[in-house]
């Protein structure tokens, strides 16, 4: 049996621009995993009720999610600023929250070799049934990770707007009732402001190759 035929799960969690997108795309696609971003679904029902303004939130974006596939999110054009300042706020609603790991939990069931990223994937997600076979936690420095969303957003936005913004989210995010962010126990940390994306593949991968190693001996034996 060689890597691409083992089932493999990984959580990818991390702070706002963290760089988690990056790594979880780049080892996804090194280890064949269908990847799945948990923050584009989000992105989505900000978009959703920016756009339209719907009185009764929570039944206007269950309706609109639960006929939308996942491959048409990603296709769409969901990181605007507008969409990243109001997207911490919205994830904070509990319904909300239910209506995505909904949709989420429906494609990892179907999936044996797959990439969750976000936020509370390994503490809430992948928490069990099932579980994650690694988790990486990834940090980056407020200024770096500014610099850089700065840079995606093609310099539309005044820099200090996008570092205030970053930091106004992670805060959300860590302080939040319902699955805040957090890193769990057995977390591999990712700091991508120390790492090159070479790098950053290089560690995921070290720590990949060895768990499958050690797996794959178990099964055998």
């Amino acid at each position: 049996m060689n890597k691409s035929q083992k089932n493999l799960i990984i959580a990818c969690d991390g702070e706002a621009a963290s760089g988690k997108s990056t790594g979880a795309k780049l080892i996804s696609k090194k280890y064949n995993l269908l990847l799945v971003n948990s923050g584009l679904i989000y992105r989505y029902a900000s978009m959703l009720v920016l756009e339209n303004k719907p009185k009764k939130i929570v039944p206007y974006v269950q309706k609109k999610i639960s006929k939308i596939s996942y491959r048409s999110l990603i296709k769409k054009k969901l990181h605007t600023q507008a969409i990243s300042e109001y997207v911490g706020i919205l994830s904070q609603n509990k319904k909300i929250r239910d209506i995505v790991n909904k949709f989420q939990r429906k494609i990892i069931k179907k999936n044996k070799r797959i990439c969750v990223e976000g936020r509370d994937i390994a503490s809430k997600i992948l928490k069990k049934n099932p579980k994650y076979d690694l988790a990486f936690y990834f940090k980056c420095k407020i200024s770096v990770a500014s610099y850089r969303r700065w840079l995606d957003l093609n310099k539309k936005v005044p820099l200090k707007i996008v570092k205030t913004s970053l930091k106004k989210r992670t805060q959300i995010d860590k302080k939040r009732k319902h699955s805040p962010l957090i890193k769990v126990k057995d977390a591999i940390l990712i700091r991508s402001d120390k790492l090159t994306k070479k790098q950053v593949v290089e560690k995921m991968s070290k720590k990949i190759d060895k768990h499958l190693e050690k797996k794959y001996k178990l099964l055998i034996k």
